[in-house]
């Protein structure tokens, strides 16, 4: 697994053994990433359920000004930090080792400095958890989490077809590759013109 483009191309990220990680694989990251790439320089990433961080981190080495990693298990929060050391990123990304509900209600509050509005995020829990999906994008949609213009991208499996409405998020474009789909969101008020592209 490697950083694909930007600061950072080509350099090896660790995952880890024995544990039912299924980090985004390079091949859909750079789909992903070719689709959004307009929207990275400067831009507040979130990555929800991050696993090994694989995502956050490609886009910081694209240009984002800052990261944040939300992952509730500890081994695998510890290698997000790990692998951010590794590449000397420090005070661009945080890393919350909590569930992910909770460390959203504590992004979204006013009462946290922390409370700021992100322009891309995206989620990635494991492919059966479908509660989870659910229970994050429902949240998304009533929360001021992201930024006007901004994306929500989940990963999902090919054959799970997520809602097409959660909240005031609406879909409005699925990409799918091998096994996998990634579904693009954004604030059902946004306009036509206001593509996955930004352009």
């Amino acid at each position: 697994m490697r950083v694909i483009a930007g600061t950072y191309r080509s350099r090896q990220l660790k995952s880890l053994k024995g544990l039912a990680l299924r980090p985004t694989s390079d091949r859909l990251r750079e789909t992903l990433f070719n689709v959004i790439s307009g929207r990275i320089a400067g831009s507040r990433f979130l990555d929800v359920f991050a696993g090994t961080g694989a995502v956050g981190i490609e886009a910081l080495s694209r240009g984002a000004a800052e990261a944040v990693f939300i992952e509730n298990h500890p081994p695998a929060a510890a290698l997000i930090k790990k692998n951010l050391d590794s590449l000397g990123i420090s005070s661009d990304a945080r890393v919350l080792t909590m569930d992910a509900l909770r460390a959203l209600e504590r992004l979204a509050s006013p009462k946290s400095a922390a409370s700021k509005i992100f322009d891309a995020i995206f989620l990635d829990p494991p492919y059966a958890a479908m509660e989870d999906y659910r229970r994050v994008l429902s949240f998304l949609g009533a929360s001021p989490l992201l930024a006007e213009g901004g994306l929500v991208i989940a990963e999902h499996r090919r054959s799970f077809e997520l809602p097409e409405s959660a909240g005031n998020l609406q879909s409005f474009r699925v990409l799918r590759q091998g096994d996998a789909s990634l579904t693009f969101y954004r604030f059902a008020c946004s306009t036509p013109s206001n593509d996955a592209s930004g352009e």
